[in-house]
């Protein structure tokens, strides 16, 4: 499903850019993604689209946010760190942190890979139609190990 996600992100520029289900379907299996791989990615998409419109930002800037054991347990230690810095950066405020969470949750594999949830917030990102600074974007797609230290 991430691949097929990660796709649609560097494909199209925006979600309403993207065809109907259907033709997208077709569009996706003609680059050699399986069905239900197709399947699961529109479905989980559609419960983004869901999501975003369900949380309009509610929380007082002072807020705190706690996880449920069960979200620890999808999440883990590395991902909950990841949510945390995002938002002490700035970058991540509280309605898309919740979406973040929201989507990582409906998500296979417990607990979940730091990889596929930076997936998750680059889509976040992208069905709002925002785009992260340089800097974040560079946190999103680079991986650690493969980074020049100067």
């Amino acid at each position: 499903m991430f691949d097929v996600l990660v796709y649609l992100y560097e494909n199209y520029w925006r979600p309403d850019a993207c065809p109907d289900h259907a033709q997208l379907t077709r569009k996706l299996s003609a680059v050699g993604f399986e069905s239900d791989e197709i399947q699961e990615a529109l479905t989980w998409l559609d419960g983004l689209t869901h999501s975003a419109q369900s949380h309009p930002g509610t929380q007082g800037p002072h807020s705190m946010r706690v996880f449920t054991p069960a979200e620890q347990d999808q999440l883990g230690e590395e991902c909950m760190g990841f949510i945390s810095f995002l938002e002490s950066a700035g970058v991540l405020p509280a309605p898309m942190r919740e979406i973040v969470i929201d989507r990582a949750m409906v998500s296979s594999g417990s607990p979940m890979s730091l990889e596929d949830l930076k997936i998750i917030v680059l889509m976040v990102f992208w069905s709002l139609g925002e785009e992260p600074d340089a800097l974040i974007l560079d946190e999103l797609f680079v991986d650690v190990a493969d980074r020049l230290i100067h």
